[in-house]
C-alpha cells in the first residue's frame, strides 16, 4: 500500500524536543544533547545586527528581536545601523512609557503589551527589546522617557501586566536596562557605587516583580559598571541576585555593545551578546560576529580547558527554552498591525495619561479655561510640538508610524477652522548626537508672529515641552539645563502678556523647569502620546475625558531641589 507524503510525515516520530506536548526541560535537555559545541556557541552571540542563529541542521530556528519599548521599530539593515527602506513596516506608536506610568492602571498596561506584542507577532518578531524599569533619578537623564519614573512600587505593579500581555502572544519581553542606568551621560563606563538598602529598596524591585512575578522570557543588561563590574557580567547582579536569590530561569542579554570580557561573561551570568564590535549604536567595523566575546574566543578558552563546558550548557539550555517560548512555538496567533483596535488601546493611554496641573479662574468669579467653552469663537496653537512628528529622533526608541494625529490635528477635527497655528519657535531637525543649531533671529522672528497673532484670539493653546532631539528625551545625551529649549520661557510669558487666556500643553518625558507658572492660569502635562496623541489632547482640551493622569515622579521647581543634584555637580 502507498502512503500519501503526509501520511509519511504523521508516521515518522518527532524528536522530544519538537513535541510540545512534552515538559519544556525535558525537550531542552533532548536539543542540547544533539548539539555540537559550536552550534551552542552560535546561538549565544548575534549573526546581525537584531538576529541571532538557532540551529538550522536541527529546524531551530533563528531568533529575531526588534527595539521598542513603545513600537516595533523600522527595519534595520542586516549588518548595519541604516535602515533598510521596507515600505510595509509602518506601525502603531503608543505612548511613552512615563505617559502609561501617569495613568496608574495595570488594566491599560495588560492591554499596551498586548497589542504590542500582536503588532510584533505581524512583524515576526520574537523578542521586544522592553519594557523599561530603571528608576528616574534625575531630569536630566535623556532615557527617562522610555522608563516607568521613580516609584519602584508603581514600575512593579505596572510592568507586570505589561509583560504578560505580550507574553501571551508568544513574544518575549526584555525588560532593561538592568540595573542602575539612570543617566545617559559616560553610560559606557561610569562606575556606580550604592548601599544595599538603596539598591534593593529603589533601584531592584521593578525588575524583581518582572521576573518573579511577570517571568519576563529576557532581560537586558545595562552599560554602565557596578561596583567595578559591567551590568552586562556582573557577578553580584546576575550570578547572585537574578539567578540565585529570584530563581531566574530566563535569558540575560547585553545591550547591544554592552559586552566587555569573554571570561566575565563566561563566568557571570551573561548568555546572550548582542552588537559587540559596534559602538552600540552607530558605527560599523571590520569584525565579524565571529570576533564577539562570546564567539570564538569563548571556544578556544573551552577548548584549551581554560572555563567549563557547563558554563556553555548553561547558556544554550536558556536560549533554547526562549526559542521554544517564541521562534519554534507553533499555534502562535497571527499578530496585527496599525488596527483600529491597536488605535483605541493608544488613545485611551493618552486619556488617561495627561495629568492636569493646573487650571486656575484667569479672572476672580471666572471660571477656569479647561475645558475650553462650547462657545469659543478663535483658538490660537502655538508650538513646534503641535505639528512635530515625535516619534522621529530619540534614539533606539525611534518609530516610523502608519498614522500619527498631531495635536494641531486633533484641535482642528473638533473646532475646524476656529483653529489657527503659529509655530512660535523652532526646535531643529531630530538628530542624533548632534544639536541643530537655530539662530536668534529666527526664534525671535517666529515668537513675535504668534505674540501678534494671539493677541486676535479667545485662547492661546501653547504646545511646547521637549523633543527627541540630541541632549533632550534622547538616549546617549542627557539635558544640559532643566529650563525648557529653544526660548520656550520668553515665548510663554510674552503670550500670557498678549493674551492672558492661556493653556501650555507640556509634551515631554521630564519634568521641566516653570519660573512662568504662576502666570499661566492652566497646565497640563500631556507626554509623549504616540500615534493618536492629538485625538487624547483633543478629547481632554474639549472636556470630553477627564484628566485624571497622576505624576510618575516629581517635578522640583529648580534642579538643585532634586535629591541627585542637591549636593551640586
Amino acid at each position: 500500500m502507498m502512503l500519501s507524503g503526509l501520511s509519511l510525515f504523521a508516521a515518522k516520530e518527532l524528536p522530544a524536543y519538537m513535541d510540545e506536548s512534552l515538559p519544556m526541560e525535558q525537550r531542552v535537555e533532548d536539543a542540547l544533547s544533539r548539539m555540537t559545541t559550536q552550534e551552542k556557541i552560535n546561538m549565544i552571540h548575534a549573526q546581525g545586527k537584531f538576529s541571532s542563529p538557532g540551529v538550522p541542521r536541527l529546524g531551530i530556528p533563528d531568533l529575531w528581536m526588534s527595539d521598542g519599548p513603545h513600537g516595533v521599530r523600522a527595519e534595520i539593515n542586516w549588518n548595519d545601523w541604516g535602515y533598510s527602506g521596507r515600505t510595509n513596516d509602518s506601525i502603531t506608536a503608543f505612548p511613552a512609557l512615563t505617559a502609561l506610568a501617569a495613568t496608574w492602571n495595570p488594566t491599560l498596561s495588560f492591554e499596551y503589551g498586548n497589542a504590542l506584542g500582536e503588532e510584533a507577532l505581524y512583524r515576526e518578531k520574537d523578542v521586544m527589546l522592553g519594557p523599561g524599569v530603571n528608576i528616574y533619578r534625575t531630569p536630566l537623564n535623556g532615557r527617562n522617557f522610555e522608563y516607568m519614573g521613580e516609584d519602584p512600587y508603581l514600575a512593579s505593579v505596572l510592568v507586570v501586566p505589561y509583560i504578560k500581555g505580550m507574553q501571551q502572544n508568544g513574544v518575549g519581553a526584555s525588560v532593561k536596562h538592568f540595573a542602575l542606568n539612570n543617566q545617559e551621560l559616560w553610560r559606557g563606563h561610569i562606575n556606580v557605587n550604592l548601599s544595599d538598602r538603596a539598591l534593593h529598596e529603589i533601584y531592584l524591585p521593578a525588575f524583581k516583580s518582572a521576573v518573579i512575578d511577570g517571568d519576563s522570557w529576557t532581560i537586558m543588561g545595562a552599560y554602565n559598571k557596578i561596583r567595578g563590574q559591567h551590568a552586562c557580567h556582573n557577578e553580584m547582579l546576575l550570578n547572585k541576585i537574578l539567578k540565585e536569590d529570584w530563581g531566574y530561569k530566563g535569558v540575560v542579554m547585553t545591550d547591544w555593545g554592552g559586552a566587555h570580557d569573554t571570561k566575565e561573561a563566561a563566568l557571570y551570568g551573561l548568555d546572550l551578546e548582542m552588537g559587540s564590535y559596534t559602538n552600540g549604536l552607530t558605527s560599523e567595523s571590520e569584525f565579524t560576529t565571529d570576533d564577539c566575546y562570546m564567539a570564538r574566543p569563548y571556544l578556544e578558552m573551552l577548548e584549551k580547558g581554560e572555563l567549563p563546558m557547563s558554563t556553555l550548557d548553561d547558556k544554550a539550555r536558556r536560549m533554547l527554552r526562549l526559542n521554544f517560548l517564541t521562534a519554534m512555538k507553533r499555534n502562535k496567533p497571527l499578530g496585527s498591525i496599525a488596527s483600529p483596535e491597536h488605535y483605541a488601546v493608544a488613545e485611551q493611554i493618552g486619556n488617561e495619561a495627561i495629568v492636569l496641573l493646573k487650571n486656575s479662574p484667569v479672572a476672580k468669579g471666572g471660571n477656569p479655561l479647561l475645558p475650553l467653552s462650547p462657545d469659543v469663537k478663535s483658538i490660537l496653537v502655538v508650538g513646534d510640538n503641535a505639528t512635530r512628528d515625535l516619534m522621529k529622533g530619540g534614539g533606539s526608541s525611534e518609530l516610523k508610524v502608519k498614522d500619527n494625529v498631531t495635536p494641531l490635528a486633533g484641535l482642528r477635527a473638533l473646532y475646524g477652522d476656529k483653529v489657527k497655528y503659529a509655530q512660535g519657535y523652532r526646535a531643529g531637525k531630530p538628530m542624533y548626537s548632534h544639536v541643530e543649531q537655530i539662530p536668534a533671529s529666527v526664534q525671535d522672528s517666529l515668537r513675535a508672529e504668534a505674540v501678534a497673532m494671539a493677541k486676535n484670539a479667545d485662547v492661546v493653546i501653547m504646545v511646547g515641552g521637549l523633543n527627541k532631539n540630541h541632549q533632550q528625551d534622547c538616549e546617549a545625551g542627557d539635558r544640559e539645563s532643566y529650563a525648557l529649549p529653544f526660548g520656550q520661557p520668553e515665548l510663554i510669558e510674552a503670550l500670557q502678556a498678549a493674551n492672558p487666556n492661556l493653556i501650555v500643553l507640556l509634551l515631554s518625558g521630564n519634568a521641566v523647569e516653570m519660573p512662568w507658572a504662576d502666570k499661566v492660569p492652566a497646565i497640563a502635562q500631556a507626554w509623549y502620546l504616540g500615534s493618536m496623541a492629538g485625538k487624547s489632547i483633543a478629547n481632554v482640551v474639549s472636556g470630553k475625558v477627564n484628566p485624571s493622569g497622576k505624576l510618575p515622579f516629581s517635578f522640583p521647581v529648580r534642579l538643585e531641589d532634586n535629591g541627585a543634584h542637591s549636593f551640586g555637580a
